[in-house]
């Protein structure tokens, strides 16, 4: 029997997944508990328009993604913080405190964890600081760190 799986069902298929399986396990099994529906003509048709639409709001999210990537190229965020005498920081800038001055300056919101620093700024001046939008798009924020 031809089935379409409702969920992901480990060692027959995924979620979306068109298969054959036997007979009894499919009516008394799968279909007993939602967790496959019949391949039938409605049943194809109603999937197929389910992928389309899932793969719009896919494309809509990168397109969405590398508008902001454009907006974060124009824009300068400016942090203050106090320094020694040879321009190192007393502490450091987190990408905490980049998404909460971005938030306040710019109101662009961006999850700390998207801001992809391997270590703190701990230097007065400038710097660029790569920003995971989206899996397949990366921008980058220009941050300034002034003196208090």
């Amino acid at each position: 029997m031809k089935v379409i799986f409702n969920q992901d069902v480990k060692g027959k298929g995924k979620k979306g997944e068109i298969k054959n399986v036997s007979d009894g396990y499919a009516r008394n099994y799968l279909l007993k508990h939602n967790l496959a529906v019949e391949a039938t003509k409605a049943n194809l048709d109603a999937q197929k328009a389910k992928d389309k639409k899932e793969e719009n709001l896919a494309q809509q999210e990168i397109d969405d993604a590398k508008k902001l990537k454009e907006d974060l190229k124009d824009i300068e965020v400016k942090l203050s913080a106090k320094s020694g005498g040879s321009g190192r920081l007393f502490g450091s800038i987190t990408n905490k405190q980049i998404s909460e001055q971005l938030k306040k300056d710019h109101d662009i919101s961006i999850d700390k964890r998207k801001i992809d620093m391997d270590d703190p700024i701990r230097t007065l001046g400038y710097s660029e600081v790569p920003v995971k939008l989206h899996p397949d798009v990366t921008g980058t924020i220009r941050v300034h760190v002034a003196e208090k």
